[in-house]
């Protein structure tokens, strides 16, 4: 019998692993290149170092494992941990530290549970939170804005400083580098500093625009464009980008009205750090994250709430990783608790 391009299925699509993590990349590069543009070629390092860590090592571990590597290598899904995490790290971070984090990403949180789909943890976050508890000191490498502040190393002070070789190796590393705005704020208002007076005074006047932290309104911006084309693509599901940001909306806005001159306007919040790198492209991890309507949307607006708490009051400056981690533990919970009632059910338990 002979069918014609009429006849069923009439539901297509091209939605493979791979054209998924394909269009991921695609969409964070606009924000990379802000961040390039904003922070040097230390991004770029981190990007390279990366990207060959989490590949050769999703290489060795398939091999050890006795599974094909060619297909896994080509699903992109390691190259989307590896891009994540190093727009996550500083960067000036030395080499060895995004060597680390890229093999705790790819070999522990992923493979030894049992690769791709397997994995109850974000890679990307795992091996943030590694390198974050290891080596806070190095973890605190971000070099000023373009714009702000002197010193500002160029490409071969910027090889020298990650590689730990040459002249440049030997300079005063607090002497090119500054906290986030976001970090600056927390440890000012410690301080009894007010918010008029640490975005007026001193270099932390320098580092503060109308809307958050000279560059970062920008990136996030950019991170923001990349995930609305997302989820007209059909690659990001918007309950949980939606919920993460409206939570956060709403928990910055509740304090900022209860004493505005100790909190951050929730305008602050959505565009400073790794706000919208994370409601677009981490906290939508498909693997990690919770699978039901209801149950994404509590996941993600615990990821808010946790992230505020800890940017907030927390002793790290960006709450984001830890929240994610946290929350990925409540998934097999919120899943369980959350499941839609089986068609045609009426009544009783689920």
């Amino acid at each position: 019998m002979l069918f014609s391009k009429a006849d069923s299925p009439y539901l297509t699509t091209d939605s493979s692993v791979q054209s998924m993590m394909l269009k991921v990349v695609y969409a964070l590069i606009p924000g990379a290149l802000a961040m390039f543009w904003f922070f040097g070629w230390g991004v770029l390092f981190n990007l390279v170092i990366a990207i060959g860590v989490c590949l050769i090592s999703e290489a060795a571990m398939l091999k050890l494992r006795r599974r094909p590597v060619r297909p896994a290598l080509s699903d992109g899904s390691a190259l989307v941990t590896a891009c994540l995490l190093a727009l996550a790290l500083p960067p000036l971070a030395p080499w060895w530290l995004t060597t680390i984090a890229s093999l705790f990403a790819i070999v522990v949180a992923k493979h030894l549970y049992g690769g791709l789909g397997f994995n109850p943890f974000n890679p990307a976050m795992v091996g943030y939170v590694v390198v974050m508890i290891s080596f806070p000191r190095e973890m605190t490498l971000w070099t000023p804005p373009t714009g702000v502040g002197e010193g500002w190393p160029d490409f071969i002070d910027t090889v020298s400083l990650v590689f730990g070789s040459g002249a440049a190796a030997d300079l005063d590393i607090d002497a090119i580098t500054m906290a986030t705005p976001m970090d600056t704020f927390k440890t000012q208002i410690g301080l009894a500093y007010d918010k008029a007076y640490i975005e007026a005074h001193s270099v932390h006047g320098q580092i503060y625009t109308f809307v958050s932290g000279v560059g970062w309104e920008w990136i996030n911006g950019l991170y923001l464009l990349g995930g609305i084309w997302l989820i007209r693509q059909r690659v990001v599901d918007i309950r949980l980008p939606l919920s993460f940001l409206i939570s956060l909306i709403v928990i910055a806005n509740l304090f900022a009205v209860i004493d505005y001159s100790s909190y951050p306007s929730a305008l602050f919040h959505c565009f400073s750090g790794g706000t919208m790198l994370a409601a677009f492209f981490i906290i939508t991890d498909p693997v990690s994250a919770s699978t039901t309507p209801k149950g994404r949307i509590i996941y993600a607006a615990g990821i808010a709430a946790i992230t505020y708490v800890i940017r907030t009051w927390g002793g790290y400056p960006d709450g984001i990783a830890f929240a994610v981690l946290l929350m990925n533990m409540a998934v097999p919970l919120l899943d369980h608790y959350t499941q839609p009632r089986t068609y045609g059910e009426t009544g009783g338990s689920k």
